[in-house]
């Protein structure tokens, strides 16, 4: 039992001693807190007077930069407010003066207006006394002259009217000639600057093509037995064929330049090929028309292309191609279509024209020499219906129709038309055709036209393609006149050779004469 009760007892003494221990401890511990807290706080204390220290002095800077900021705008304010002051202070003085100046020019105006009136009445009554006298005057001579003064007034507006008429002529004459004289000047600046930028290269042709031959022996193979390779190639293509002295060459004449070129093709064909007889003959010369055909589209189709031309119907362009086998006097009608298309195209700019419609009118301008050996009339009437037929406007047919002055010209582009046909013919070299046998065929026409009776002069004009032929009126009636061209045109016919045709004009003139005695 006394362990028991020690045990206890110690125990007991054990918790009171711990709790007295924890409980000192715990003590000390919260002194340490309150100490720590108590110096916290004085050190935040702290930094919140700084704190609160440097907020005002950041506000006394700003409040100190705010205050400049200010006074200097205030500053500038003032000094511009004073500077509107002084210019309105001058302004000020400036209106003063003008009042002043106005108030003078208005008494001045005042005075002179005053003068005026004076004036005026002294012109009232001046005008009342000239009327006063100008009715005296005509009373005395319609007493003079025993005129009404409707007749005075009748005569003397007639001698007005005579006095302007007269001088209107002098004037309209005076400023015609100015005005053909500016415009032949402008024209020759047209016409050397259109034929200055026009380069296009001349192609002289003949009637007569030449074959080269691999050598002699081929010449009796073209020909054939008796004669049948050359007959049945003749036929064929509708050429003769010229075989000479001249060493492995063959001639091929046709005035027919697309059927010369294909009968051309077609020996060549034949010549490489080796074999000549009438059944391949036949068949080389259809396939060479074939493409014939194709070549001459082509042709078209690059002739319109190097015009800048567009929208041309497929048969014109075919027609085009045509033209680069065709000739007149040597020079080739497609480039000689084509250079009158840049001719034109020149020209039309310079005077502010439609470019392209002017360039479209030259490449088609001689079409209808394409079928002028088809078809009866003119190539110009050939070519305007040609265009009329394939809806070309009516600015190109009628410049086609009028371009050798067959008809009226409708449009300046029929005028220009005519300029640059006869530039692109008579440009030196364009055509074989030399100023000598020119001047002798123009002088037989005249000639034959001379050799009728009752013939009083005669001219050949458009370079041969007309003979205008004026005949005497007491010897040749008028029903005369007519049979008279009918005898020339049939003598121009059998005694002259010449490309298209030439148009006959017999001129009667019918005078009537009386004298006075």
């Amino acid at each position: 039992m006394l362990n028991i009760a020690l045990i206890i007892a110690s125990a007991a003494i054990s918790l009171v001693a711990g709790y007295l221990v924890r409980k000192q401890m715990a003590e000390k511990k919260l002194g340490d807190a309150e100490t720590k807290a108590a110096q916290i706080v004085d050190q935040a204390k702290k930094e919140a007077q700084d704190r609160h220290r440097e907020a005002e002095l950041e506000a006394k800077d700003l409040l100190y930069r705010m205050r400049q900021d200010f006074e200097r705008s205030t500053q500038d304010r003032r000094q511009e407010i004073t500077n509107l002051e002084k210019r309105l202070t001058q302004k000020e003085e400036n209106i003063d003066r003008r009042l002043g100046l106005l108030e003078g020019k208005e008494k001045e105006i005042e005075v002179k207006q005053q003068n005026v009136q004076k004036i005026e009445d002294n012109i009232k009554q001046k005008d009342n006394q000239l009327h006063a006298l100008i009715i005296e005057e005509k009373e005395r001579l319609q007493k003079i002259s025993s005129l009404s003064a409707e007749e005075a007034k009748h005569i003397l507006l007639n001698r007005l009217s005579e006095e302007l008429n007269a001088e209107k002529s002098v004037l309209i004459k005076r400023q015609e000639e100015e005005l053909r004289s500016n415009a032949d000047k402008k024209s020759r600046e047209i016409l050397s600057l259109a034929i200055q930028r026009c380069a296009a290269e001349h192609t002289v042709e003949t009637t007569v093509s030449v074959v080269n031959l691999p050598g002699d022996e081929m010449k009796g193979r073209v020909i054939g037995r008796e004669g049948r390779n050359i007959r049945a190639f003749e036929m064929a293509t509708g050429v003769d064929v010229i075989i000479d002295d001249t060493p492995e060459a063959v001639s091929l004449s046709c005035f027919d330049t697309v059927r010369r070129e294909i009968a051309r093709m077609s020996l060549e064909k034949l010549i490489s090929d080796g074999r000549i007889h009438p059944g391949r003959i036949e068949e080389v010369v259809e396939k060479t028309k074939k493409e014939m055909d194709e070549k001459i589209r082509e042709e078209g189709e690059r002739a319109a292309f190097d015009a800048q031309v567009d929208g041309l119907h497929p048969e014109i362009i075919k027609l085009l191609g045509r033209l680069k086998y065709r000739t007149s006097f040597g020079q080739n009608a497609l480039q000689h279509s084509k250079e009158v298309s840049y001719l034109l195209g020149v020209m039309a700019s310079e005077l502010g024209l439609d470019f392209k419609l002017a360039r479209r009118i030259g490449l088609l301008h001689d079409i209808g020499k394409a079928v002028d050996h088809q078809v009866e009339g003119t190539h110009a009437k050939l070519g305007a219906d040609l265009a009329r037929k394939y809806n070309e406007s009516v600015e190109v047919v009628g410049a086609i129709e009028a371009h050798h002055e067959e008809a009226e010209p409708k449009s300046l582009y029929a005028v220009l038309a005519v300029a640059a046909d006869a530039i692109s013919a008579a440009r030196p070299g364009a055509r074989r055709e030399t100023l000598e046998t020119y001047i002798k065929r123009l002088d037989k026409l005249e000639g034959i036209a001379n050799l009728f009776k009752g013939v009083e002069k005669s001219y050949a004009i458009q370079a041969g393609r007309e003979i205008r032929v004026i005949v005497q009126p007491e010897k040749i009636s008028d029903s005369e006149a007519i049979n008279l061209s009918r005898e020339i045109r049939k003598k121009i016919e059998e005694g002259m050779e010449y490309p298209g045709q030439i148009k006959v004009t017999v001129i009667r003139e019918t005078r009537a004469i009386e004298y006075a005695k």
